[in-house]
């Protein structure tokens, strides 16, 4: 291949050579982005329907909820698409439009975890300035920061990635097109260089973002230790400890992922790598973020049981309509 022009498409990473394997990778894949798609679009129905969270924290879950079926949405698809019919066909353009959407959905959730973290040390730390910290102009100016932020740094990565030229084949070590695997493609060295250093910005972004979530954390955990009563401090833990460990899986592997040696780098090492942060975190962030907070589950009970009962009424009523009209109830020959 001379350059990126005349690639028309790049080869993804083969997840198993066995038909058995592959369904199997089909199969898990499915189940994984189905549970991620209907926990998250109860949290978003359920957040948009009942007023009572209609709250700084009920708007970050619904953004958060948005980037997890985004990040879903963009790797999985394909990659169940090539187990299914047992190919590893990407277009140039497909490949393209699915590191940016990816880089803007991971960069925005990111930003979204961090701000959220922020939302619980104000919460739990300076109770008596919530209202005034986290207002509904400052919420709406902290979500639309983080997508903003996600789309320039998705845009900068992406236009830089393809802009050099691909001179070194077309297959990618990867299911889904990753942004290390596209560099190891590039002849340009000048471009080589500016998307390496663009990587490493963005490391030490996400890098002083995790210090300030542990420093928040700590200070969280220096509060809820004055708790007296330790079923409170038992609360506080089981709810912060689960987000910082998901936080703390994601940066570690994400960061692993770009800055690792060529030197250890095999196919089912980065297989491993990339599944931990770009599709685990996503289908965990519902149960840990959403469905551990209390005034959530509270609603989406009741708007499971308000549905249940709607849904029961009409047949119910359907049913006894037609037992008290004979041209319904009777059979037409």
């Amino acid at each position: 291949m001379s350059n990126s022009s005349s690639m028309p498409q790049f080869l993804l990473l083969a997840v198993a050579d066995r038909r058995e394997l592959q369904l199997l990778h089909f199969w898990l894949f499915l189940a994984i982005s189905l549970a991620a798609l209907l926990a998250n679009g109860l949290i978003l129905s359920t957040v948009a329907c009942d007023h009572h969270l209609h709250t700084p924290m009920g708007f970050f879950l619904l953004n958060l909820s948005l980037t997890d079926l985004g990040c879903i949405c963009t790797t999985v698809p394909k990659a169940m698409h090539n187990s299914l019919w047992n190919t590893r066909i990407i277009s140039y353009m497909g490949c393209a439009a699915q590191l940016f959407f990816f880089l803007f959905f991971i960069s925005a959730e990111f930003s979204l975890l961090t701000t959220m973290c922020y939302d619980r040390y104000v919460a739990i730390c300076k109770p008596l300035h919530y209202g005034t910290l986290l207002g509904s102009r400052a919420c709406a100016h902290m979500a639309a920061a983080a997508w903003a932020s996600g789309f320039l740094n998705a845009l900068l990565h992406t236009a830089n990635t393809f802009s050099p030229y691909l001179c070194q084949g077309n297959a990618l070590g990867q299911f889904f097109c990753e942004l290390p695997h596209i560099l190891k493609l590039s002849c340009s060295h000048s471009g080589y260089r500016r998307e390496l250093g663009l990587i490493v910005v963005s490391v030490c972004l996400g890098f002083g973002c995790f210090i300030f979530i542990v420093f928040s954390y700590v200070q969280i955990f220096r509060a809820v230790l004055r708790i007296p009563s330790h079923q409170g401090q038992h609360k506080a833990f089981s709810t912060c400890l689960p987000h910082l460990a998901v936080v703390s899986l994601f940066v570690s592997t994400a960061t692993f992922s770009d800055m690792k040696p060529p030197s250890i780098s095999s196919p089912s090492l980065d297989l491993v790598v990339a599944v931990l942060y770009s599709v685990v975190p996503p289908a965990l962030n519902p149960l840990i973020y959403s469905f551990r907070n209390q005034e959530l589950k509270d609603a989406l009970r009741k708007m499971m049981t308000r549905c249940f009962s709607r849904a029961t009424t009409c047949l119910f009523s359907s049913a006894q309509h037609s037992l008290c009209n004979p041209l319904l109830a009777q059979p037409a020959f």
